[in-house]
Protein backbone atom coordinates (compact mmCIF):
# COMPACT_ATOMS: atom_id res chain seq x y z
CA UNK A 1 0.00 0.00 0.00
CA UNK A 2 1.12 3.58 -0.67
CA UNK A 3 0.20 6.01 2.12
CA UNK A 4 0.28 9.80 1.82
CA UNK A 5 1.11 11.28 5.23
CA UNK A 6 0.49 15.00 5.64
CA UNK A 7 2.59 16.70 8.34
CA UNK A 8 5.04 13.82 8.19
CA UNK A 9 8.01 15.91 9.36
CA UNK A 10 6.23 16.81 12.59
CA UNK A 11 6.33 15.03 15.93
CA UNK A 12 3.56 12.46 15.48
CA UNK A 13 3.82 12.33 11.69
CA UNK A 14 7.51 11.42 11.75
CA UNK A 15 6.81 8.67 14.30
CA UNK A 16 4.11 7.28 12.00
CA UNK A 17 6.47 7.28 9.01
CA UNK A 18 9.31 5.66 10.95
CA UNK A 19 6.87 2.98 12.14
CA UNK A 20 5.58 2.24 8.62
CA UNK A 21 9.00 2.10 6.97
CA UNK A 22 10.57 0.07 9.78
CA UNK A 23 7.74 -2.40 10.37
CA UNK A 24 5.82 -2.87 7.10
CA UNK A 25 6.43 -3.15 3.37
CA UNK A 26 4.23 -0.13 2.59
CA UNK A 27 5.38 2.97 0.72
CA UNK A 28 5.13 6.45 2.22
CA UNK A 29 4.87 9.89 0.64
CA UNK A 30 5.60 12.56 3.24
CA UNK A 31 3.86 15.86 2.46
CA UNK A 32 5.00 18.68 4.72
CA UNK A 33 5.31 22.48 4.54
CA UNK A 34 8.27 22.41 6.97
CA UNK A 35 7.09 25.06 9.41
CA UNK A 36 9.03 25.70 12.62
CA UNK A 37 7.74 22.39 14.06
CA UNK A 38 8.55 20.25 11.03
CA UNK A 39 12.08 18.92 10.72
CA UNK A 40 13.47 16.37 8.29
CA UNK A 41 16.20 15.48 10.80
CA UNK A 42 13.45 13.48 12.54
CA UNK A 43 13.39 11.18 9.48
CA UNK A 44 17.12 10.66 8.90
CA UNK A 45 16.77 6.97 9.70
CA UNK A 46 14.40 6.42 6.74
CA UNK A 47 15.18 9.16 4.21
CA UNK A 48 17.39 6.92 2.06
CA UNK A 49 14.79 4.12 1.92
CA UNK A 50 13.37 3.46 -1.56
CA UNK A 51 9.86 3.24 -0.07
CA UNK A 52 10.00 6.81 1.26
CA UNK A 53 9.43 10.03 -0.72
CA UNK A 54 9.22 13.65 0.44
CA UNK A 55 7.14 16.49 -1.03
CA UNK A 56 7.53 19.99 0.39
CA UNK A 57 3.94 21.19 -0.03
CA UNK A 58 1.55 23.40 1.94
CA UNK A 59 -1.89 21.76 2.37
CA UNK A 60 -3.40 25.16 1.56
CA UNK A 61 -1.87 24.96 -1.95
CA UNK A 62 -4.56 23.13 -3.93
CA UNK A 63 -2.62 23.08 -7.21
CA UNK A 64 0.35 21.40 -5.53
CA UNK A 65 -1.94 18.91 -3.80
CA UNK A 66 -3.55 17.92 -7.11
CA UNK A 67 -0.10 17.31 -8.59
CA UNK A 68 0.94 15.13 -5.64
CA UNK A 69 -2.18 12.94 -5.92
CA UNK A 70 -1.81 12.61 -9.70
CA UNK A 71 1.88 11.79 -9.47
CA UNK A 72 1.98 9.44 -6.49
CA UNK A 73 -1.49 7.83 -6.63
CA UNK A 74 -1.83 6.94 -2.94
CA UNK A 75 -4.07 4.17 -1.59
CA UNK A 76 -4.69 6.01 1.66
CA UNK A 77 -4.19 9.41 3.30
CA UNK A 78 -3.17 9.95 6.92
CA UNK A 79 -3.87 13.62 7.59
CA UNK A 80 -1.75 14.91 10.47
CA UNK A 81 -0.69 18.34 9.15
CA UNK A 82 -1.89 20.92 11.68
CA UNK A 83 -0.91 23.82 13.88
CA UNK A 84 -1.11 22.27 17.33
CA UNK A 85 0.23 24.46 20.16
CA UNK A 86 -2.54 25.98 22.30
CA UNK A 87 -0.39 28.89 23.48
CA UNK A 88 0.45 29.90 19.91
CA UNK A 89 -3.24 29.76 19.00
CA UNK A 90 -4.05 32.26 21.74
CA UNK A 91 -1.69 34.94 20.43
CA UNK A 92 -1.98 34.06 16.72
CA UNK A 93 -5.22 32.22 15.86
CA UNK A 94 -5.17 33.10 12.15
CA UNK A 95 -2.57 30.44 11.28
CA UNK A 96 -4.71 27.82 13.02
CA UNK A 97 -7.82 28.78 11.08
CA UNK A 98 -5.88 28.73 7.81
CA UNK A 99 -4.02 25.45 8.28
CA UNK A 100 -6.44 23.40 10.35
CA UNK A 101 -9.69 24.44 8.68
CA UNK A 102 -8.88 25.76 5.19
CA UNK A 103 -6.01 23.29 4.80
CA UNK A 104 -8.20 20.34 5.78
CA UNK A 105 -10.85 21.49 3.30
CA UNK A 106 -8.19 21.61 0.56
CA UNK A 107 -6.80 18.16 1.25
CA UNK A 108 -10.32 16.71 1.47
CA UNK A 109 -11.26 18.17 -1.91
CA UNK A 110 -8.00 17.17 -3.58
CA UNK A 111 -8.35 13.64 -2.19
CA UNK A 112 -12.02 13.41 -3.18
CA UNK A 113 -11.34 14.54 -6.74
CA UNK A 114 -8.57 11.95 -7.02
CA UNK A 115 -10.80 9.27 -5.44
CA UNK A 116 -13.47 9.93 -8.06
CA UNK A 117 -11.00 8.89 -10.78
CA UNK A 118 -10.35 5.47 -9.24
CA UNK A 119 -11.83 2.14 -10.25
CA UNK A 120 -14.67 0.79 -8.13
CA UNK A 121 -12.37 -1.65 -6.35
CA UNK A 122 -9.78 1.04 -5.62
CA UNK A 123 -12.52 3.37 -4.37
CA UNK A 124 -13.72 0.73 -1.91
CA UNK A 125 -10.24 0.17 -0.45
CA UNK A 126 -9.24 3.86 -0.27
CA UNK A 127 -9.16 5.50 3.17
CA UNK A 128 -8.86 9.12 4.36
CA UNK A 129 -7.73 8.97 7.99
CA UNK A 130 -8.02 12.28 9.85
CA UNK A 131 -5.95 12.51 13.04
CA UNK A 132 -7.39 14.83 15.70
CA UNK A 133 -7.18 15.52 19.44
CA UNK A 134 -9.11 14.97 22.66
CA UNK A 135 -9.10 18.75 23.17
CA UNK A 136 -12.12 19.06 20.85
CA UNK A 137 -14.22 17.64 23.70
CA UNK A 138 -13.42 20.50 26.10
CA UNK A 139 -12.64 19.38 29.64
CA UNK A 140 -13.93 16.87 32.16
CA UNK A 141 -14.77 17.14 35.87
CA UNK A 142 -11.66 17.35 38.05
CA UNK A 143 -11.23 15.20 41.20
CA UNK A 144 -11.50 18.33 43.39
CA UNK A 145 -14.85 19.16 41.74
CA UNK A 146 -16.58 15.78 41.85
CA UNK A 147 -16.40 12.73 44.06
CA UNK A 148 -16.61 9.12 42.93
CA UNK A 149 -16.10 7.70 39.47
CA UNK A 150 -14.96 10.41 37.07
CA UNK A 151 -16.13 10.34 33.43
CA UNK A 152 -13.88 9.76 30.42
CA UNK A 153 -14.06 11.02 26.84
CA UNK A 154 -15.73 8.47 24.59
CA UNK A 155 -16.37 8.53 20.85
CA UNK A 156 -19.88 9.84 21.63
CA UNK A 157 -18.78 12.78 23.81
CA UNK A 158 -20.16 16.11 22.58
CA UNK A 159 -17.71 18.69 21.28
CA UNK A 160 -17.04 21.76 23.45
CA UNK A 161 -13.64 23.20 22.43
CA UNK A 162 -12.10 25.88 24.64
CA UNK A 163 -9.15 27.36 22.70
CA UNK A 164 -8.65 28.65 19.16
CA UNK A 165 -6.56 25.52 18.56
CA UNK A 166 -9.19 23.03 19.73
CA UNK A 167 -11.96 24.97 17.97
CA UNK A 168 -10.05 24.79 14.69
CA UNK A 169 -9.49 21.05 15.12
CA UNK A 170 -13.15 20.51 15.98
CA UNK A 171 -14.02 22.37 12.79
CA UNK A 172 -11.75 20.11 10.74
CA UNK A 173 -13.33 17.02 12.32
CA UNK A 174 -16.78 18.25 11.28
CA UNK A 175 -15.59 18.83 7.72
CA UNK A 176 -14.22 15.29 7.48
CA UNK A 177 -17.49 13.76 8.71
CA UNK A 178 -19.51 15.99 6.39
CA UNK A 179 -17.49 14.76 3.38
CA UNK A 180 -18.39 11.20 4.39
CA UNK A 181 -22.09 11.95 4.83
CA UNK A 182 -22.52 14.21 1.79
CA UNK A 183 -20.17 12.69 -0.78
CA UNK A 184 -19.73 9.13 0.49
CA UNK A 185 -15.99 9.86 0.78
CA UNK A 186 -14.39 7.08 2.92
CA UNK A 187 -13.17 8.83 6.06
CA UNK A 188 -12.11 7.69 9.54
CA UNK A 189 -11.40 9.99 12.51
CA UNK A 190 -9.17 9.40 15.52
CA UNK A 191 -8.89 11.59 18.63
CA UNK A 192 -5.81 11.13 20.80
CA UNK A 193 -4.63 12.22 24.23
CA UNK A 194 -1.41 14.16 24.96
CA UNK A 195 1.54 12.62 23.13
CA UNK A 196 5.12 12.62 24.40
CA UNK A 197 8.37 11.01 23.33
CA UNK A 198 11.39 11.54 21.03
CA UNK A 199 11.55 14.34 18.44
CA UNK A 200 9.00 16.55 20.24
CA UNK A 201 9.45 20.28 19.53
CA UNK A 202 10.49 21.96 22.82
CA UNK A 203 7.53 24.33 23.12
CA UNK A 204 5.51 21.49 24.68
CA UNK A 205 5.63 20.69 28.40
CA UNK A 206 7.84 17.61 28.63
CA UNK A 207 10.69 18.58 26.25
CA UNK A 208 10.60 22.18 27.52
CA UNK A 209 11.03 21.03 31.12
CA UNK A 210 13.83 18.60 30.25
CA UNK A 211 15.86 21.22 28.38
CA UNK A 212 15.20 24.03 30.86
CA UNK A 213 16.21 21.76 33.72
CA UNK A 214 19.51 20.85 32.07
CA UNK A 215 20.29 24.53 31.49
CA UNK A 216 19.46 25.55 35.06
CA UNK A 217 16.45 27.62 33.97
CA UNK A 218 13.07 27.94 35.67
CA UNK A 219 10.58 25.12 35.15
CA UNK A 220 7.35 27.10 34.68
CA UNK A 221 4.08 25.52 35.83
CA UNK A 222 0.75 27.11 34.92
CA UNK A 223 -1.49 27.92 37.89
CA UNK A 224 -1.18 25.27 40.61
CA UNK A 225 -0.10 22.56 38.17
CA UNK A 226 -3.20 20.50 38.95
CA UNK A 227 -4.37 20.23 35.33
CA UNK A 228 -4.75 16.55 34.44
CA UNK A 229 -3.80 15.02 31.10
CA UNK A 230 -3.81 11.47 29.78
CA UNK A 231 -0.28 10.82 28.46
CA UNK A 232 0.34 8.63 25.39
CA UNK A 233 3.81 7.58 24.22
CA UNK A 234 4.14 8.66 20.60
CA UNK A 235 5.33 5.28 19.30
CA UNK A 236 2.27 3.61 20.85
CA UNK A 237 0.18 6.22 19.04
CA UNK A 238 1.93 5.52 15.74
CA UNK A 239 1.09 1.81 16.06
CA UNK A 240 -2.52 2.69 16.79
CA UNK A 241 -2.81 5.02 13.80
CA UNK A 242 -1.46 2.38 11.43
CA UNK A 243 -3.98 -0.10 12.88
CA UNK A 244 -6.79 2.36 12.15
CA UNK A 245 -5.81 3.18 8.58
CA UNK A 246 -5.35 -0.49 7.67
CA UNK A 247 -8.08 -2.16 9.76
CA UNK A 248 -10.50 0.59 10.84
CA UNK A 249 -14.07 0.83 9.57
CA UNK A 250 -15.09 3.71 7.33
CA UNK A 251 -17.25 6.23 9.17
CA UNK A 252 -16.02 5.21 12.61
CA UNK A 253 -14.27 7.34 15.22
CA UNK A 254 -11.61 5.81 17.48
CA UNK A 255 -10.31 7.42 20.67
CA UNK A 256 -6.66 6.65 21.41
CA UNK A 257 -5.40 7.16 24.97
CA UNK A 258 -2.41 6.21 27.06
CA UNK A 259 -4.27 5.18 30.25
CA UNK A 260 -1.99 7.56 32.18
CA UNK A 261 -3.81 10.41 33.92
CA UNK A 262 -1.26 12.70 35.55
CA UNK A 263 -1.33 16.22 36.97
CA UNK A 264 1.13 18.56 35.26
CA UNK A 265 3.01 19.04 38.52
CA UNK A 266 3.40 15.23 38.81
CA UNK A 267 4.84 15.10 35.29
CA UNK A 268 7.37 17.82 36.01
CA UNK A 269 8.43 16.28 39.33
CA UNK A 270 8.84 12.89 37.63
CA UNK A 271 11.16 14.44 35.04
CA UNK A 272 13.16 16.07 37.82
CA UNK A 273 13.50 12.76 39.66
CA UNK A 274 14.77 11.00 36.52
CA UNK A 275 17.30 13.77 35.88
CA UNK A 276 18.46 13.58 39.51
CA UNK A 277 19.50 10.00 38.73
CA UNK A 278 20.80 10.38 35.17
CA UNK A 279 22.47 13.80 35.44
CA UNK A 280 23.02 14.42 39.15
CA UNK A 281 24.08 17.84 40.42
CA UNK A 282 24.56 19.53 43.81
CA UNK A 283 20.89 20.54 44.12
CA UNK A 284 17.63 18.87 43.14
CA UNK A 285 16.12 19.75 39.77
CA UNK A 286 12.72 20.21 41.46
CA UNK A 287 14.13 23.34 43.11
CA UNK A 288 13.89 25.02 39.68
CA UNK A 289 10.08 24.68 39.61
CA UNK A 290 8.23 28.01 39.50
CA UNK A 291 4.50 28.73 39.30
CA UNK A 292 3.27 31.26 36.75
CA UNK A 293 -0.09 32.80 35.81
CA UNK A 294 -2.38 30.23 34.24
CA UNK A 295 -3.14 30.05 30.52
CA UNK A 296 -6.42 31.76 29.49
CA UNK A 297 -9.26 29.23 29.24
CA UNK A 298 -7.05 26.38 30.43
CA UNK A 299 -8.91 23.03 30.43
CA UNK A 300 -8.54 21.27 33.77
CA UNK A 301 -8.80 17.59 32.87
CA UNK A 302 -8.65 15.35 29.80
CA UNK A 303 -8.99 11.57 29.97
CA UNK A 304 -9.74 9.13 27.15
CA UNK A 305 -11.64 5.86 27.15
CA UNK A 306 -9.83 3.88 24.45
CA UNK A 307 -11.69 0.61 25.07
CA UNK A 308 -13.06 0.67 21.50
CA UNK A 309 -9.50 0.56 20.14
CA UNK A 310 -8.80 -2.42 22.37
CA UNK A 311 -11.99 -4.31 21.59
CA UNK A 312 -12.29 -3.61 17.86
CA UNK A 313 -8.67 -3.28 16.72
CA UNK A 314 -6.78 -5.22 19.41
CA UNK A 315 -4.60 -2.24 20.35
CA UNK A 316 -3.35 -1.26 23.78
CA UNK A 317 -0.38 0.94 24.70
CA UNK A 318 2.86 -0.89 25.43
CA UNK A 319 4.58 1.84 27.44
CA UNK A 320 3.58 2.85 30.93
CA UNK A 321 4.10 6.50 31.77
CA UNK A 322 7.16 5.59 33.84
CA UNK A 323 8.88 3.58 31.10
CA UNK A 324 7.94 6.03 28.36
CA UNK A 325 9.09 9.07 30.32
CA UNK A 326 12.43 7.46 31.17
CA UNK A 327 13.00 6.68 27.46
CA UNK A 328 12.01 10.24 26.54
CA UNK A 329 14.38 11.91 29.00
CA UNK A 330 17.23 9.66 27.87
CA UNK A 331 16.52 10.48 24.23
CA UNK A 332 16.82 14.22 24.86
CA UNK A 333 20.06 13.69 26.78
CA UNK A 334 21.43 11.74 23.81
CA UNK A 335 20.20 14.14 21.11
CA UNK A 336 21.20 17.63 22.16
CA UNK A 337 22.26 18.52 18.59
CA UNK A 338 18.76 17.84 17.31
CA UNK A 339 17.33 20.04 20.06
CA UNK A 340 19.64 22.91 19.15
CA UNK A 341 18.97 22.59 15.42
CA UNK A 342 15.17 22.62 15.65
CA UNK A 343 15.12 25.81 17.70
CA UNK A 344 17.37 27.65 15.18
CA UNK A 345 16.97 31.05 16.82
CA UNK A 346 13.24 31.39 16.08
CA UNK A 347 12.11 30.03 19.45
CA UNK A 348 14.08 30.02 22.69
CA UNK A 349 11.47 28.39 24.95
CA UNK A 350 9.95 31.73 25.91
CA UNK A 351 6.37 31.74 27.18
CA UNK A 352 3.71 32.06 24.48
CA UNK A 353 -0.03 32.68 24.74
CA UNK A 354 -0.13 35.60 27.19
CA UNK A 355 -2.83 38.18 26.51
CA UNK A 356 -3.54 41.59 28.05
CA UNK A 357 -6.93 41.24 29.72
CA UNK A 358 -6.84 44.67 31.41
CA UNK A 359 -7.36 46.44 28.10
CA UNK A 360 -10.77 44.79 27.91
CA UNK A 361 -11.65 45.64 31.49
CA UNK A 362 -11.37 42.05 32.70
Amino acid sequence: MKILVTGGAGFIGSAVIRHIIDNTQDLVVNLDKLTYAGNLESLKSVDSNDRYKFERVDICDRIALDRVFAQHKPDAVMHLAAESHVDRSITGPAEFIQTNIVGTYNILEAAREYWNTLSNDAKKSFRFHHISTDEVYGDLPHPDEQEGQLPLFTEETSYAPSSPYSASKASSDHLVRAWLRTYGFPTIVTNCSNNYGPYHFPEKLIPLVILNALEGKDLPIYGKGDQIRDWLYVEDHARALYKVVTEGIVGETYNIGGHNEKQNIEVVKSICSILDILVPKDSLYSEQITFVADRPGHDRRYAIDSSKMSAKLNWTPVETFETGLRKTVQWYLDNQTWCQNVQDGSYQRERLGEINMTAKGK
